[in-house]
């Protein structure tokens, strides 16, 4: 008995005195890049809250003019205010987008290109993770219709504005689960068979084809396109799984900050010298590997053109 006291003692003393380094070594790669952006304007998809709201801070510290584009315009408002005051640029401001209504999508699109002449960086951040099994306005399971879909339709409409702009970026955040992912074109909107985790790879896949598509199509144009794998973040995507906030809570230690996991996002939206790994998926700042159906050239070609199906474009 006193011999596993003792054994318990060291661990967690080992543990203690470990624990600054654990923290560093699971916070990922930093953004090293230096780019000042004054004149440029960015749109952040969800930037109200977590990762989003992270990356347009450190955007608009740069210079640029941000646009929030999230459902929520009152939390959205919030989060403007208080990167404004941070930042001490008042060019931050929040429209209306939500990524479950193709109607609002659309709006969101056409009041931006009245509004402005020029897009130099598109971060499609916002998503839903986990949900019970629900449809979208238009029909679409929702975490296909939003992680997707609702991106897939928002970067078409504002794609001529980036390449007039260009050079130009669009970011994706995808995940690392898109590993266990499959696209099943006979039952994409779940109606045969759901099971929420399975769907939110799917979706996350479906992030990293697209990516892949999108890339081959925009050769040639100033405009580039990277797939980001945030990490492991606390976030309020988490809110439809008690299980994963429990374990987040716990393994705390291993799980970066909003801050953190914006890092990528930056790195892909500002680094020089990446233009030639466009359709690439990153993690932690640098290259990361993609599972096999992540590389799939002739599933990415279908979904693009299925997507279109959908959507009527």
């Amino acid at each position: 008995m006193i011999g596993i006291f003792v054994l318990l003692t060291s661990f967690f003393s080992f543990l203690y005195m470990a624990f600054p380094y654990i923290r560093k070594y699971f916070a990922g790669g930093v953004c090293t890049s230096t780019v000042q952006l004054p004149g440029k304007v960015v749109v952040v998809t969800g930037a109200n809250t977590g990762i989003g709201k992270e990356t347009a801070k450190e955007l608009a510290r740069r210079g640029a003019r941000v646009y929030i584009a999230c459902r929520d315009v009152l939390k959205g408002e919030s989060a403007a205010s208080e990167i404004r005051a941070a930042t001490k640029n008042q060019q931050v401001f929040v429209r209306k987008l939500d990524l479950s209504d193709t109607k609002s999508i659309r709006a969101f699109a056409e009041g931006f290109l009245a509004e402005e002449k020029q897009l130099h960086i598109l971060i499609n951040n916002a998503g839903v993770m986990m949900c019970p099994y629900s449809k979208t306005v238009d029909g679409f399971e929702t975490q296909f219709g939003v992680n997707h879909l609702g991106h897939f339709l928002l970067t078409h409409l504002l794609l001529e504005r980036l390449k007039e702009s260009a050079p130009s970026r669009i970011v994706n955040l995808s995940s690392v689960i898109h590993h266990f992912g499959s696209i099943y074109f006979r039952d994409l909107q779940g109606e045969k068979y759901y099971n929420r985790a399975f769907a939110y790879c799917h979706s996350k896949l479906a992030n990293v084809l697209f990516t892949r598509e999108l890339a081959y199509r925009l050769k040639g144009t100033g405009v580039t396109t990277y797939a980001v794998h945030p990490g492991i973040v606390q976030s309020e995507l988490m809110r439809h799984s008690f299980l994963l906030c429990l374990l987040w809570r716990l393994f705390t230690p291993f799980v970066k900050s909003t801050q953190q996991g914006a890092q990528t996002s930056l790195h892909c939206a500002l680094a020089e010298g990446i233009e030639s790994e466009s359709g690439r998926y990153f993690s932690d700042c640098r290259k990361a590997w993609v599972s096999p159906k992540g590389r799939n050239n002739k599933t990415a070609k279908r979904l693009w053109e299925v997507s279109c199906e959908l959507l009527g474009i």
